[in-house]
């Protein structure tokens, strides 16, 4: 068995089709099929389903295919610590974040790059679910996510989500101390939409208080929502860890919900590969650290002390 044999198998895994799995390993369709019939031999069972084009796996294939993914990612484990021994860390380090903590993640990108600057960063936003795929298919080193899925195996929390709502200062409660989340149902609200696990979360704060909330505006990411605040039309209810990127716009103010003090726990997870990659253990030296929780209530301090002024 050869480990191309094994890049070919997950590379058709995740194409689907024999041609466009042969163009993503730069060699030609009959090459590829013919090393998967070879690993079918070596193997001595049926790894692909066969008709007039690609099918799936079979049971069979699907326990290689896993099994490929653990081998092909011991591999490249083992590169990175013998270059990391040579050169220092190199390589590029794959980061799974939710949406609603990208606005954070460079609070442990920035300090992973200062002290491993020969090692790139590849982030890409990825909801719960698909992430807990990349990390079991060792198609991602690392996640920031909720910490709500007890099949996340190595898990090293962040920071809460605290519940903040943004308001214009004229509107009807820009000037209030604290507001219920019924009394920010009533406003205008740009939310985001509900199939981000942060509204879900946030529906149940505002169901809890009887309220429902019907927004106007509705968003897939962190960034289109806040485009929509400057004006003094609309208001939203974000988390505090938002403000590290966005802050508070011109004309509005932050006004704390009552309710629970925290949110559900944001954190670090890795892979099931025991250690960890270089590259992941590396990030989670920086993210025990970084103070990420004590750097996002000490910049919400920062705001709410600004409004008392």
């Amino acid at each position: 068995m050869q480990l191309r044999q094994l890049e070919y198998l997950v590379a058709l895994a995740r194409e689907r089709h024999f041609v466009r799995a042969a163009a993503a390993c730069y060699v030609s369709q009959p090459s590829l099929s013919a090393a998967i019939r070879r690993l079918e031999h070596e193997l001595n069972v049926p790894v692909v389903r066969r008709g007039r084009r690609y099918e799936g796996l079979t049971p069979e294939g699907e326990v290689v295919l896993a099994w490929a993914h653990r081998i092909l990612a011991e591999r490249d484990s083992l590169r990175q610590e013998l270059s990391a021994l040579r050169d220092g860390l190199t390589g590029t380090l794959r980061l799974g974040v939710v949406p609603t903590a990208l606005p954070t993640a460079s609070l442990l990108t920035g300090p992973f790059c200062e002290r491993h600057p020969g090692a790139r960063v590849s982030i890409e936003s990825l909801s719960s679910a698909d992430i807990t795929h990349g990390l079991a298919e060792f198609e991602l080193d690392a996640a920031m996510t909720y910490l709500e899925d007890d099949s996340l195996r190595r898990r090293l929390p962040l920071y809460e989500e605290r519940y903040m709502l943004l308001t214009p200062v004229g509107g009807p409660l820009g000037t209030a101390r604290t507001a219920s989340w019924s009394q920010a149902a009533a406003l205008p609200l740009c939310l985001l939409n509900s199939r981000m696990r942060n509204r879900r979360i946030i529906d149940e704060c505002f169901a809890a208080d009887g309220a429902t909330a019907v927004p106007a505006i509705e968003s897939d990411t962190v960034a289109g929502l806040y485009a929509h605040l400057p004006g003094g039309r609309w208001s939203s209810v974000i988390s505090h860890a938002w403000l590290h990127m966005f802050g508070v716009p011109d004309g509005m103010r932050v006004v704390p919900l009552e309710g629970p003090a925290h949110g559900p726990r944001v954190g670090l997870v890795t892979g099931p590969d025991e250690p960890p990659s270089v590259l992941a253990g590396a990030l989670l030296a920086v993210a025990r650290e970084a103070g990420v929780r004590e750097a996002l209530d000490a910049l919400l301090r920062t705001y709410l002390d600004a409004d008392d002024h």
